[in-house]
């Protein structure tokens, strides 16, 4: 397993970390995606750290927090072996206290992950989503304050919008406060919006991705097909409305040239794809998640081992899509391009 540093952190990370979402798994979205218990967690946990993957990561509303408690269960002894992150801001409940990022739900809520997880500091904390309603100000003295607590280590945050992140760097630079080093996005060949405007910031304010949902909500198994109805079991039935939209002539077009270079490679259609995106700058983790052994032995085949500069190049073509404005005369026209060049 490869290790690469988290933004500018000193926190070396796994290129490979595992999603918990399908511990204990409830409601609608939760318990299409698994539902794991203890022991199983933790027989997962295990082939895990086997394999170099030490990096797990969690969020209070998964579940209602019971993902946190099952991880915390199957952690429990080894405390010192991985890093926990958890993620804190969407709502737990309809009480005015039970969502954003204000002070008192930060310390709130950090204190209950605390308390689920079973440990006495998290590793890293990222904000689910960005709160309108706090104050920035409030939101990170409040993270600087837990990380001076010795609770937290490090902070990041997670489906935010350039603007947001950005304005939050330049609060924590302000106030001398402790400063996000992840940003936890959607990106996949079948979703590659993270390029436009939060790669080129993640890379000039060095914050690390940690790539969720890889396979695109499932659409990358190599089991949908053009020509063919949803497999019985998918979990898409339940969930498609839930994950990132999706055009799927394109997806199709995807997954025809992965299937060309799965026969070229002898790995599988879920390999290339989390494999194309370790090869994208900024990328520092890519959260896989299994809902058993056979599917997680299946992802953690996506290292050791690269795609040919040509087999890159195939997949960016058939996964690029035009830019909106104004990102597309930054790509579209050498002049501007010249100004400030693409990532990829």
């Amino acid at each position: 397993m490869d290790y690469r540093n988290l933004g500018a952190s000193g926190l070396r990370v796994p290129v490979l970390s595992f999603g918990a979402g399908t511990f204990a798994g409830s409601g609608p979205l939760f318990s299409a995606w698994g539902s794991t218990d203890a022991t199983e967690a933790r027989r997962l946990v295990d082939i895990c750290l086997e394999a170099g993957v030490n990096l797990f990561d969690t969020a209070d509303v998964y579940s209602a927090g019971a993902s946190e408690e099952v991880l915390g269960q199957a952690i429990r002894g080894r405390r010192d072996a991985v890093l926990i992150s958890t993620k804190t801001a969407l709502p737990m409940g309809d009480g005015p206290g039970d969502w954003g990022t204000s002070r008192s739900r930060l310390i709130k809520s950090v204190d209950g992950a605390l308390r689920r997880l079973g440990t006495d500091y998290i590793d890293l904390l990222q904000l689910h989503a960005f709160d309108a309603s706090t104050p920035i100000e409030e939101t990170l003295s409040t993270l600087d304050g837990l990380v001076k607590a010795g609770k937290i280590r490090y902070i990041g945050a997670s489906n935010f919008a350039g603007w947001e992140l950005m304005k939050s760097l330049a609060v924590s630079d302000r106030h001398s406060y402790v400063r996000h080093v992840a940003h936890q996005v959607y990106y996949s060949l079948a979703g590659r919006d993270y390029e436009w405007e939060l790669m080129p910031l993640g890379a000039d304010q060095n914050v690390g991705a940690l790539v969720w949902s890889p396979l695109a909500w499932g659409r990358l198994t190599g089991k949908i097909r053009r020509g063919q109805p949803l497999p019985e079991k998918s979990r898409l039935h339940e969930t498609a409305s839930f994950g990132p939209p999706v055009d799927d002539e394109k997806l199709f077009d995807i997954v025809d040239v992965l299937d060309e270079i799965a026969a070229e490679t002898g790995k599988s259609v879920p390999q290339i794809s989390i494999n194309w995106l370790l090869s994208r700058p900024t990328v520092s983790s890519v959260i896989i998640g299994a809902r058993n052994e056979e599917q997680l032995r299946q992802n953690l085949g996506a290292v050791g081992w690269a795609l040919s500069r040509e087999q890159i190049e195939k997949l960016d073509r058939v996964s690029a899509v035009t830019a909106p404005y104004p990102y597309f005369p930054y790509r579209r026209q050498e002049g501007f391009a010249r100004l400030n060049p693409p990532l990829v």
